[in-house]
């Protein structure tokens, strides 16, 4: 196998500017990366919520409208609070997808656009292995690393070897967790953006009030499932009426949406582990759910218990960002792997392609994951 790991003693400093426009965050950064070491010279992120609030979720083509609006802005304020002009940069990179597509187009369309005028290489980036490398951002995480990538959109158990290179060891079958808790905190009307408004709900609830059902019990793989939880969640938020049950329910369902991450994170790290030997065993959590504090502290438990270090990104990191696709190109410039201008947009991008091809978690026609 190639190496898939830039050398720190052969790589020049790089610099980066990231654009990331997947969902409802615009977004753009610019990070210098040193011996193999990042530094966000800026980061700036316009977010959406209040444009989509009134509508419970996400729309996306005024998400797509607003990327329009805030690109170039965003853009300029990036490069100005990094203090450099775009002759002082070695590369731009721009997310891909997958995502919404219209919105990812925006993003992908100005970096084509920076990358033509200034004669700078481009680099496509898969905005999950944006969130894979999220880590590497505060923390010196080396490959090879076991990931649990887990978003609203998003929830995937992965074996990163090296930049790029991921081996799928489980994936949600149906629903992502951060899709669970955003529909469920809508059923308990608690607004958008569900998840944190839920974490909230949950402080001092009692999560054994309420017996939620516990999903794929008689499998020994390490896929998800969160549909079954999120419909009785959903019916029992109906029949409750006063703020102590719904202060409980909210508990119960990040108590069972932690406890299933941790049991098919623990049946991974025995696989991962017997598959390294024992060594070099490191644990990352990614994505905006790594944010929510019972679902990390659930996951460090289980790395303590399995003998891995556990590292996470930085909370303001968790959620889309474009720093995180800034230091995903740098890598990949870093061993050449750069695209041409007319690398296109994709609302379905898997991390492992072969996996995704060979033993797809959804088959066409139906819908699911984004991953």
């Amino acid at each position: 196998m190639a190496d898939l790991t830039p050398s720190s003693a052969t790589v020049p400093a790089l610099t980066v500017l990231g654009i990331e426009t997947s969902c409802d965050e615009t977004a753009a950064a610019v990070v210098r990366v040193t011996g193999g070491r990042a530094e966000v010279l800026s980061s700036v992120v316009s977010s959406q919520i209040a444009e989509h609030a009134p509508f419970g979720g996400v729309v996306p083509e005024i998400a797509a409208r607003s990327h329009v609006e805030q690109i170039e802005g965003v853009i300029g304020q990036a490069m100005a609070e990094a203090g450099l002009d775009f002759g002082r940069i070695d590369g731009v990179a721009a997310t891909a997808g997958p995502g919404l597509v219209g919105g990812v187009m925006v993003g992908l369309s100005a970096g084509k656009a920076i990358a033509l005028a200034r004669g700078l290489p481009l680099m496509a980036i898969n905005h999950l292995e944006g969130h894979a490398v999220s880590a590497r951002l505060t923390e010196a995480v080396d490959y090879p690393f076991l990931l649990l990538l887990v978003s609203g959109g998003h929830c995937q158990l992965l074996a990163v070897e090296g930049v790029g290179a991921c081996r799928r060891l489980g994936s949600t079958i149906d629903d992502a967790a951060g899709e669970a808790f955003d529909k469920i905190a809508k059923t308990l009307g608690l607004g958008y953006p569900g998840g944190p408004a839920l974490e909230r709900l949950a402080e001092g609830g009692d999560g054994s009030r309420f017996l939620l059902p516990r999903a794929l019990l008689g499998r020994k793989d390490c896929d998800f499932s969160f549909s079954g939880l999120k419909t009785a969640a959903a019916r029992l938020a109906e029949r409750i009426d006063t703020d102590d049950q719904r202060r409980d329910l909210a508990a119960a369902v990040q108590d069972a949406i932690a406890r299933q991450l941790a049991e098919r994170t623990d049946r991974a790290m025995a696989l991962y582990a017997q598959a390294q030997g024992g060594a070099g065993l490191r644990f990352v959590v990614a994505g905006g759910v790594a944010a929510n504090r019972a679902v990390r502290a659930a996951l460090e438990a289980t790395a303590r218990a399995r003998g891995f270090s556990f590292a996470a990104p930085a909370l303001h990191y968790c959620t889309d960002n474009a720093a995180m696709i800034a230091l995903a190109g740098a890598e990949r410039l870093a061993l050449g792997l750069t695209d041409s201008l007319d690398a296109v947009a994709r609302p379905r991008w898997p991390l492992d392609e072969a996996a995704a091809r060979d033993n797809p978690t959804h088959l066409p026609g139906r819908k699911g994951a984004k991953a």
